[in-house]
């Protein structure tokens, strides 16, 4: 993985194929892909991964399509995503992605987690446990509406 920024555009060599994927993931929704064709390319992106976070991207995605199956599987910029009327509200990102040391856990705009006048909408993830399970799952549903 390639952190080291190209002087010339500003961006990485890991940043300029996630810009390149996620335009190949908008070329292919205009092409009016279906719901499974959306589902297994999560999978598929999901079963590429390295194994720490494939165990990882397997449990958040198990837990997504138990507790919110409202939530509508697809890619965003690579990674395994579910969105709430065609707008995401949760990814995950793997620590491969950008070299990171952790995954992550995110929610977007369209989750609506507000609380109060501040709150996190991303979460650091090394394991799974039933705990972290317990709380992710109480986060989706809420994400979910």
């Amino acid at each position: 993985m390639s952190t080291v920024k190209d002087t010339k555009s500003g961006f990485s060599a890991d940043e300029r194929a996630a810009m390149k994927q996620r335009a190949a993931e908008l070329k292919a929704q205009r092409a009016a892909k279906s719901k499974a064709d959306d589902l297994q390319g999560v999978l598929d992106a999901i079963a590429k991964l390295p194994e720490a976070d494939r165990v990882l991207a397997e449990r958040i995605h198990e837990i997504v399509t138990t507790v919110a199956p409202s939530l509508d599987p697809k890619t965003w910029y690579g990674f395994p995503a579910y969105s709430r009327n065609g707008k995401v509200a949760v990814y995950f990102k793997p620590a491969s992605k950008f070299n990171d040391r952790y995954a992550t856990l995110g929610f977007e705009q369209a989750a609506q987690l507000d609380d109060g006048q501040m709150w996190p909408v991303a979460f650091a993830l090394l394991s799974i446990t039933p705990a972290e399970e317990e709380r992710i799952a109480e986060l989706v549903k809420r994400a979910a509406g």
